[in-house]
C-alpha cells in the first residue's frame, strides 16, 4: 500500500509489538516520519521499575546502535552524558596479572558500556515528544491476524481484553516473541533455534571506599579460562556488572559455598577481594544460570502487513556484543527503505526480509565464534600473533585491510561482508607464509648446493 495518494502523505496507524529497546526506537523512526504508532508492552513501564530482572544490565553500544541513534537525535547525549568508554579488553591471568589488547590501536575507536534502563527509558521518554505515539504498558498479545492487520490484547492487572486495527504490524518483542510465533503458522517459513550448552549469571563488583572503580574502567575486563570465562563492564555508579559464562553442568556442580569460594579461588582470585567472599556467596545463590539461546527465521514478513525485527527475528548469543547494535541496525535499514520507497509497505517489507536475513545469520555465526574466541583464543601466541599483524596492516593500508572486529563493530560494512573480507585476508596471509616458506626452503637449498660444490 503506497502512502502517496492524489499527491497527498497518508499517514499509515502502525502497532510496535514490543516495548523494549529495539522496539521503542523503531516507535520513534515512524513517529519522525509523521505515522500514527501504538507501542504494546506486556511488562510494567520500565521507567517505573529499578531493574529488569533476568536481563544484562548493560549492554555494549557500538557504530550501528550509534548510526541509529543519531538518526533520532539521542546519540550525544548517550555517549556524552552516560555512556563508558571501553577501548580495549583488559586481560586477567589466573595469577592476577593483567594485560591490555586494544579494540583499535590505529584511530583509538572505542565501544562504550550502557544501562540496559538507562537507554530504554531514554527512548520512550522522547517519544513523549511526539503527541502521534501512543505507549501501553501491561498488554499481553493473546491473538492475532496478521494478515488482516488484527490483534486483541490483555491487561495483565483488569484482565480487559482490547482489540486493534493497524495497517502494519511490527514484532520487536524479543527472542520469545508472540508476533513471530504467529508468522510461524505462515506457510514456508523457515525457523531454527539453538540453546548452548553454556548458562550466564549476573554477579557485581561494588564501588570501592571512596565510590570509585576498583578497576581501571575505561576497558571490557575478561577472565578467560578455556571452557568457561568471566567478563566485567563498568556502570555509571562505579560498580561493575560481572557476568560468568560456563557450562550448566559447572553450575549444578556448584552447590554449596564452600564449592563455590574453592572454584573461584581456584580460576577467578584476583576476583574475589573485589567482589567480596560474601556478597559472592549471596549474589550467586541469589539465582539460577539463565539460558542463551539463538534464533534463525525468514521470511520476516507476512505480505504487507506484519514484520518482524530485532531479537524477534534474530536472536544471537552475546559474546560479539552485537545484539542491540543489530536490532538498532535493523530500525536504520527499515527508515532507509521507508525513504527509498516512499512509505510503499509491500516493497519495503519484501525488500527487508529478501536482504536482511543473511546479514542476521552472519552476526549470528560470529558471535557464537567469538565465544571461543574470548574465553580460549585471546590467550594463545597464536591469537596475539594474528591481531599484531593485522593492526600493522591495518595501520599501512586502512582502507584494503580491516580486521574483521574492527568492521564488525566500528563499521556499518555488512556482516556478510565483515566475513567475505576475513576471508579474503586469511587468504592472502596462508599465501604469503606459503610464499615465505618456499622462499626460504629454496634459500637454504641453494646455501647447501653451495657448500657442496665448494667441498667437492
Amino acid at each position: 500500500m503506497a502512502n502517496l495518494e492524489n499527491g497527498t502523505f497518508k499517514k499509515l496507524d502502525v502497532v510496535v509489538v514490543g516495548g523494549d529497546l529495539v522496539g521503542s526506537l523503531e516507535a520513534l523512526f515512524l513517529a519522525k516520519r509523521g505515522h500514527r504508532v501504538r507501542l504494546y508492552e506486556y511488562r510494567e513501564d520500565i521507567r517505573n521499575t529499578p531493574q529488569a530482572r533476568g536481563r544484562s544490565v548493560n549492554l555494549a553500544l557500538s557504530i550501528r546502535g550509534r548510526t541509529a541513534l543519531r538518526e533520532v537525535g539521542l546519540e550525544d547525549h548517550m555517549i556524552n552524558n552516560h555512556g563508558i568508554p571501553m577501548k580495549g579488553r583488559n586481560v586477567h591471568r589466573i595469577d592476577g596479572s593483567t594485560y591490555i589488547i586494544p579494540y583499535d590501536s590505529r584511530t583509538k575507536q572505542c565501544i562504550y558500556s550502557v544501562g540496559r534502563n538507562y537507554l530504554n527509558g531514554l527512548l520512550l521518554q522522547e517519544s513523549e515528544n511526539y503527541e502521534n505515539v501512543e505507549r501501553y504498558f501491561n498488554h499481553k498479545l493473546i491473538a492475532s491476524n496478521l494478515r488482516k492487520g488484527f490483534l486483541s490484547f490483555q491487561k495483565t492487572d483488569t484482565k480487559e481484553i482490547f482489540e486493534v486495527n493497524a495497517d502494519l504490524i511490527i514484532g520487536a518483542d524479543g527472542a520469545f516473541s508472540a508476533v513471530r510465533k504467529e508468522i510461524m503458522k505462515q506457510p514456508l517459513f523457515d525457523y531454527n533455534q539453538k540453546y548452548i550448552e553454556h548458562g550466564y549469571l549476573e554477579l557485581c563488583i561494588p564501588p570501592d571506599s571512596n565510590g570509585g572503580f576498583q578497576m581501571p574502567p575505561n576497558y571490557l575486563h575478561i577472565w578467560p579460562r578455556g571452557e568457561f570465562m568471566m567478563i566485567a563492564l563498568p556502570n555509571q555508579d562505579c560498580s561493575w556488572t560481572v557476568t560468568l559464562f560456563m557450562p550448566f553442568t559447572h553450575f549444578k556442580s556448584l552447590d554449596n559455598e564452600d564449592k563455590l569460594l574453592k572454584f573461584f579461588e581456584k580460576y577467578f582470585p584476583d576476583s574475589i577481594p573485589l567482589i567480596g567472599k560474601q556478597k559472592l556467596i549471596a549474589d550467586y545463590f541469589a539465582g539460577s544460570a539463565s539460558p542463551l539461546i539463538a534464533i534463525k527465521c525468514r521470511p520476516y514478513n507476512v505480505e504487507d502487513k506484519a514484520l518482524i525485527i530485532g531479537d524477534a527475528a534474530h536472536a544471537v548469543v552475546p559474546f560479539y556484543g552485537q545484539g542491540m547494535n543489530a536490532g538498532f541496525e535493523d530500525c536504520t535499514i527499515l527508515n532507509q527503505l521507508f525513504q527509498k520507497h516512499h512509505d510503499d509497505l509491500a516493497k519495503i517489507l519484501k525488500e527487508f526480509s529478501d536482504t536482511r536475513w543473511e546479514d542476521t545469520f552472519a552476526i549470528s555465526d560470529l558471535a557464537m565464534y567469538n565465544y571461543i574466541e574470548m574465553r580460549d583464543l585471546v590467550t594463545r601466541p597464536s591469537y596475539l600473533l594474528r591481531k599484531a599483524i593485522d593492526d600493522v596492516i591495518f595501520w599501512l593500508m586502512p582502507k584494503v585491510w580491516i580486521p574483521l572486529y574492527n568492521s564488525v563493530t566500528f563499521s556499518t560494512i555488512p556482516y556478510t561482508q565483515c566475513i567475505k573480507n576475513r576471508q579474503w585476508q586469511d587468504k592472502v596471509l596462508n599465501r604469503s607464509l606459503l610464499f615465505l616458506g618456499a622462499v626460504t626452503s629454496a634459500a637454504g637449498a641453494f646455501y647447501v648446493y653451495k657448500k657442496i660444490v665448494g667441498l667437492s
